[in-house]
């Protein structure tokens, strides 16, 4: 039994799969891995890179010291990390592995096959993929339901959202229970689709943030600016459909449609196409530049990791009871 802190007060909870594997230690697998230990897990993990698997000890520190200062969890103290020489290692040792190989599904189905040769029926496999879906990867799988996709937004042991995918719907529930005991908000998905949902969603404003700027209507910076000071505040405490239900007023949704439906496809057929030509890739390259104004990525990544820490503890506060 441990303590997760759900709003502000610590509520004990089961611990499912109390020692987790990670595969893959770049970016995303040290995310998680120090999400993990912050919960009180035993890790084992890694990668095929003896590099990264000598430095993730010293490089998962900074992300446990993020987790307590989001408050997450309190009074839980952290897990032990086991680095391991190789995946089948890995596979006899845990019964949940989050899987963070590159976006190749090939490589990722060899991963599979050499975990499957040493592993229990009932280890679960769960896939960080952004791109891939679970038909490509599960194919040649021995036990296909051991595999659901389960794609985080990064950075994983900030951002609450994982959502998941799979055949096996008893297995859904177990694995959304895992990530809910470590504080994530698990989306389950009807069907598979390429970009899940919020990369979906993303790509799309994304698209014609990008015809903004290639139209001339509006720089980077600016763009960025309305996104944060407009709809992206709105869109952090509540989702597009609701904002558009609020947005009918005492009529709601149904009368939003009925009066400003038409209104809304007049925009949507006026949003742009964009090509990613070297003239438009330009304009991006220098509003990005402009934006950041000299600040470096691990700059720009701390200052939105105490944003993202504010923010989250600060819709905390406001659930509270």
């Amino acid at each position: 039994m441990n303590r997760l802190l759900v709003g502000r007060s610590p509520v004990p909870v089961a611990l499912p799969y109390s020692q987790a594997g990670v595969l893959g230690c770049g970016l995303i697998g040290i995310s998680w891995a120090g999400l993990f230990l912050a919960s009180g897990r035993d890790v084992y993990a890694w990668d095929p890179s003896e590099s990264a698997r000598q430095q993730l000890p010293s490089v998962v520190q900074p992300i446990l010291e993020q987790v307590a200062q989001s408050g997450l969890f309190r009074g839980v103290p952290a897990g032990r990390l086991h680095v391991v020489s190789d995946v089948e290692d890995l596979a006899r040792r845990v019964s949940f592995i989050q899987e963070n190989a590159p976006e190749d599904a090939s490589l990722k189905r060899q991963l599979y096959a050499r975990i499957e040769a040493v592993a229990p029926a009932d280890l679960v496999i769960a896939s960080s993929t952004s791109s891939l879906v679970w038909s490509d990867l599960s194919a040649g799988l021995r036990v296909p339901g051991r595999l659901v996709t389960a794609h985080p937004f990064n950075p994983p042991h900030l951002m609450p959202l994982v959502e998941v995918f799979g055949p096996d719907s008893a297995r859904l529930v177990d694995v959304s229970q895992f990530y809910l005991s470590l504080g994530r908000v698990p989306v389950v998905m009807k069907k598979e689709a390429i970009g899940h949902i919020a990369n979906r969603l993303a790509s799309a404003l994304w698209r014609e943030a990008v015809n903004i700027v290639a139209e001339g209507i509006a720089d980077v910076a600016e763009v960025d600016k309305a996104l944060v000071n407009g709809p992206g505040l709105r869109w952090s405490v509540i989702g597009a459909h609701m904002a558009y239900h609020l947005g009918g007023g005492p009529g709601g949704i149904e009368r939003y449609l009925k009066h400003l439906g038409p209104s809304q496809e007049r925009r949507w057929a006026s949003l742009g196409t964009p090509s990613l030509t070297p003239e438009v890739m330009a304009q991006l390259v220098a509003g990005v530049a402009a934006e950041a104004n000299g600040r470096t990525i691990t700059e720009l990544e701390r200052a939105r990791d105490e944003a993202l820490i504010a923010t989250l503890q600060s819709r905390r506060n406001s659930q509270r009871p």
